[in-house]
């Protein structure tokens, strides 16, 4: 009897070291983009000075599949701000909520929702096809288009950016395993440089007033 009580006590104990290392690996993930973000800053006030919207840390660039199977790359969004969000269909918690916040900013928009096309680019290949993107972005309703590629399209895409995903192995999610990954929401300016970031669970108000000032 003594035994088996002990027994869940360590399975409870280990669920927990589970969802923490989890949590962990996400902040982790935040902390690495900054860190880039500070990295590229220092370099700058060593070379005399601070980037400029014609010189941003980073631009866009990559070549997708978007959730209509049509190839899509950076250029076909010229003009237009790109609210850009890495993550995975079968994510529990951070992806959906994420992504209603962009729903909300983009509904708070009016007029200017024109300017800024929101994107949810996939960091699970393997099972983000475009029909199971297909059957997830809409259910947003904000005009969000999934992108989605193969395994070396996606790796190429988060280094250009750059964004930190692992897959984990978790035998309680569907097929086996879940994905840790960056969970910032980025801006890109008309011309694909990287203008702006909000970490996870900044509010869609925040967001909203941030973009209002810049589009």
């Amino acid at each position: 009897m003594y035994s088996h009580t002990k027994q869940r006590i360590n399975i409870g104990r280990s669920g927990v070291k589970l969802a923490d290392l989890q949590k962990i690996l996400w902040v982790l993930a935040g902390v690495a983009v900054l860190g880039f973000f500070w990295l590229l800053l220092w370099s700058d006030d060593r070379a005399g000075g601070p980037r400029t919207g014609d010189d941003p840390a980073f631009v866009a660039d990559f070549e997708l599949t978007d959730h209509t199977g049509k190839t899509r790359t950076e250029e076909d969004f010229a003009g237009q701000w790109m609210l850009v969000f890495f993550g995975f269909t079968n994510c529990p918690d951070v992806c959906p909520t994420t992504l209603s916040e962009v729903a909300a900013v983009m509904d708070g928009l009016d007029e200017d929702a024109a300017k800024v096309q929101p994107l949810f680019i996939s960091i699970d290949p393997e099972r983000d096809t475009p029909e199971a993107m297909a059957e997830f972005v809409p259910l947003f309703d904000a005009g969000i288009i999934g992108l989605t590629g193969t395994p070396e399209q996606i790796a190429e895409t988060a280094e250009t950016f750059p964004i930190f995903y692992e897959r984990l192995e978790d035998a309680s999610a569907p097929d086996g395993y879940t994905m840790s990954h960056t969970s910032h929401l980025f801006l890109f300016n008309p011309e694909a440089g990287f203008a702006e970031s909000w970490p996870y669970g900044t509010p869609a108000e925040e967001i909203l007033a941030d973009l209002k000032e810049s589009v």
